[in-house]
């Protein structure tokens, strides 16, 4: 049997995979974990949401699960995820529940939780909660049962506490906001003004079944065009629970999760600030990225793919800044997740900091031409092993030198092995990849 948690939560079409009776049973069964690792006092969770339709019905479940298991519910209404978390540890809550699909269509949902302090739970207690699922246990009554108490100041604490980790205001600066119609609908433009930014917001009106349509982080586009319709400085993109930004400049060009660490990694390392001057992403990051650090004295640390993976990497280094190219970016002294509010303020007080352009600091890095194959295999297995593989690798490998880059990774879920080559120009990246797909899919 598949495991229920995947890599942010459980997730799937809301009220098909993801029904409000799962959704009871995970809260009922997190909380009696929670209570039992801690005996001390009463449970207490804070619940948030994104406002996809599905979320009211959700919200509901989780909190009746919850507060039938005896722990008393902290209602925050739409928030980003990072919000979530920075509250989980603001109001001194044993628990957080955001109930989100990311960048996901509408349909689907999900519920994610966070422990204490506002970090992931470990595989081990999702493991342990899953494991309780539908078990029959003894329930509290009368003064017993959990009580819901809204919290009508949560949005306000979370932008002040966003507010208190920008280093520099961003007066002078002319942006447009991209909310995807999500979390960040209402918190993000606040914050941005707040800041001191003449701030245009679109796709800021979330009906519960337009969020993530064909705008936000994953459709670029759109925020491309409204940026040069303006004349603004730059444009920032959120997905639909805001963990994550990519950014646009003045002339309309994207700039990608590694462009932006590339900006801040160096603002850290002006400011005395990146512990051991090191930045930590993952093997997809482009070669661009590690480039650029090595001229500027930075060292780059890799991890698998997934921003739990980077996050465990920070926190046993006890590092400043790491992220993935995808826009989820970690600020471990500010945030235990990736915010892509906090990451767009850090952004943008370092542009306004330094009077350049967007344009010219993100141009520290050159993305290198990368392309990615997709080869579907009978054996993931076998192509690990196959002898032809690594003699064509090796080979690919010594033809670009410093210049490129290959990796071959298996996918996690899928009977696939995904293919990727940067080259200096995207005529060698794609030739190299397709030479190596041959070689992979003649194996499978």
């Amino acid at each position: 049997m598949s495991r229920l948690f995947g890599t942010d939560g459980v997730r799937g079409m809301a009220n098909a995979d993801l029904t409000p009776e799962l959704a009871l049973s995970l809260a009922a069964a997190a909380a009696r974990v929670l209570a039992e690792h801690d005996t001390s006092h009463r449970p207490v969770a804070v619940v948030g949401r994104d406002p996809r339709a599905s979320g009211e019905m959700l919200e509901a479940a989780v909190t009746a699960g919850l507060t039938a298991a005896g722990a008393d519910v902290l209602r925050l209404g739409v928030l980003p995820t990072p919000a979530v978390a920075f509250l989980v540890a603001e109001l001194d809550a044993d628990l957080g529940v955001m109930i989100s699909a990311s960048h996901n269509p509408m349909p689907d949902n999900g519920i994610k939780f966070f422990a204490k302090g506002g970090v992931k739970l470990s595989d081990e207690l999702e493991d342990e909660i899953e494991a309780r699922l539908g078990e029959t246990a003894s329930r509290p009554t009368g003064a017993g049962v959990g009580r819901v108490t809204d919290v009508p100041d949560a949005a306000s604490r979370y932008i002040d506490h966003l507010l208190l980790s920008t280093p520099h205001d961003l007066h002078g600066l002319k942006i447009v906001v991209d909310c995807a119609n999500g979390a960040a609908s209402t918190t993000a433009p606040q914050a941005y003004r707040r800041a001191g930014a003449e701030v245009v917001a679109i796709h800021a009106d979330p009906n519960g079944l337009n969020i993530n349509d064909g705008v936000g982080s994953t459709h670029l586009d759109v925020l491309q065009a409204a940026v040069l319709e303006h004349g603004a400085d730059l444009g920032i993109a959120h997905d639909g629970d805001a963990d994550r930004c990519l950014a646009v400049d003045g002339t309309g060009a994207q700039v990608d999760g590694d462009q932006i660490m590339a900006v801040l990694a160096l603002a850290l390392k002006d400011a005395g600030e990146l512990k051991d001057d090191t930045l930590v992403a993952t093997v997809m990051s482009n070669l661009g990225l590690h480039l650029a650090m090595k001229d500027n004295g930075v060292r780059l640390l890799t991890t698998a793919v997934g921003d739990r993976y980077v996050v465990e990497e920070l926190r046993a280094g006890g590092y400043s800044l790491g992220g993935e190219q995808s826009g989820h970016v970690i600020l471990p002294s500010h945030a235990t997740t990736g915010d892509g509010l906090l990451t767009a303020l850090r952004l943008m007080a370092r542009v306004a900091a330094t009077g350049k352009t967007l344009t010219d600091l993100a141009g520290v890095m050159r993305r290198l031409p990368q392309v990615l194959i997709n080869v579907r295999v009978a054996d993931k297995a076998a192509v690990a092993a196959a002898e032809t593989v690594s003699k064509a690798v090796a080979e690919v490998t010594a033809e670009l030198g410093e210049t490129g880059r290959v990796l071959l990774r298996p996918s996690g879920t899928e009977q696939l092995v995904r293919v990727m080559v940067e080259a200096p120009s995207h005529e060698e990246a794609h030739g190299a990849a397709a030479r190596l797909a041959e070689v992979v899919s003649a194996v499978g």
